[in-house]
């Protein structure tokens, strides 16, 4: 094979199960991580406050789902990442971090324990669409041969999300307002087998359901049915998650952070930071000791201008000492908001600091996060 023959390979870009329904629902159809997605149905800052206000439903489908199963597989996953699986209660989810051998992000992931079978442990694991084969191939590197890892590319995931979610999916599927955040259960829908957790990525209360593929546009439609019900494409869910201060693989997260310059330190557990044995920890505890180089920070920008990723951050002689990662206007918030990493020295809330976009300087301050209160559902109401 020559050098160039590669060259004419044309990657298509793959359509999920609800690919139809979307286009039918006036969803304007853009390529995610390799998949034709909707960005947006009615307008984004009308999604944004529906989702807000009521229950936003929006395909992810194109996250990977995983199943494990088999013995030592709790002690071969927390070889790979700094979660305490062992501690975590069944059917409880986790959020966790895929690490390389210096500590550096290589996917953020959501797990839960399952009931053991014969065959052994079993590990329900969501990862991010655009690492998921990466993902697979690290750990499969990593995991012991007798471990069995399946993707579930027959299944759909929807996220129904905001306060009223809770009154619409319960009508179609009885049960569900009895879980908390972080807590999942099996449950049925016209006979099919759902896997429904309380989790979410919108800072909202809400859900996530994992349903056969082909069950996936009847039950669409069911929930659409629900008058607390709209469609949600993409460019709402990426507000939404800025305003919660929720990370966004790719781009405030790469193999070049670490979680604690991330600023997710909750997600190093006590009993892995005393006993180690991830990836990285060495570097990671330091820098959790000492503080790290460079972290990452909310800021509030004035004026009206939103500000980008991939703007920088420059000190007072016009220098380059940090980078915006994510970053648009927040209509909850009302205002342009962003996250960039920042020198330890300037991560402080309060600080005022200068950012460049296209030539233009704009000033803001350091803010915690979440701009936006979360609303999970932590015990029962």
């Amino acid at each position: 094979m020559s050098d160039h023959d590669d060259e004419d390979v044309i990657i298509e870009t793959m359509t999920l199960p609800l690919d139809g329904w979307h286009r039918a629902h006036g969803g304007r159809m853009v390529e995610f991580a390799g998949y034709w997605m909707p960005v947006q149905f009615e307008g984004i800052m009308a999604e944004h406050l529906w989702t807000r206000e009521s229950a936003g439903l929006f395909d992810v489908s194109h996250m990977g789902q995983i199943t494990f199963r088999g013995e030592g597989l709790v002690p071969a996953l927390e070889a790979m990442m700094p979660a305490d699986i062992a501690g975590l209660a069944l059917n409880r989810a986790r959020y966790s971090l895929l690490l390389d051998e210096n500590g550096g992000i290589l996917d953020d992931l959501m797990l839960t324990r399952l009931p053991a079978d014969e065959d052994g442990e079993r590990i329900y694991m969501v990862v991010n669409g655009a690492t998921k084969y990466d993902d697979i191939a690290h750990m499969l590197d990593h995991l012991p041969d007798d471990i069995t890892l399946n993707l579930m590319e027959d299944h759909a995931l929807l996220a129904l999300q905001g306060p009223k979610a809770v009154d619409a999916l319960v009508r179609l599927v009885p049960g569900v307002d009895a879980l908390v955040f972080m807590q999942a259960a099996p449950f049925t829908w016209q006979g099919h087998d759902l896997w429904v957790s309380r989790s979410g990525y919108t800072g909202e209360d809400g859900f996530e359901i994992s349903i056969p593929a082909e069950a996936a546009e009847a039950f669409a439609d069911a929930l659409l049915e629900q008058p607390e019900v709209k469609p949600i494409g993409l460019g709402a869910r990426d507000s939404l998650r800025l305003e919660a201060g929720l990370p966004l693989y790719g781009h405030d997260l790469s193999p070049e952070t670490t979680p604690v310059m991330a600023d997710l330190g909750f997600a190093l557990f006590k009993r892995r930071r005393q006993e180690g044995g991830f990836p990285g920890a060495e570097r990671i505890l330091a820098e959790r000791e000492n503080g790290p180089v460079t972290k990452r920070v909310g800021l509030l920008v004035e004026g009206r201008q939103p500000v980008r990723e991939g703007a920088t951050v420059v000190d007072a002689d016009g220098n380059t000492v940090g980078n915006v990662t994510s970053g648009g206007f927040a209509p909850t918030v009302g205002a342009p908001i962003a996250m960039a990493y920042v020198p330890l020295a300037m991560a402080t809330p309060g600080t005022r600091i200068q950012l460049s976009q296209r030539g233009k300087v704009h000033a803001a301050t350091v803010t915690p996060m979440p701009f936006v209160p979360h609303r999970y559902v932590r015990g029962a109401k």
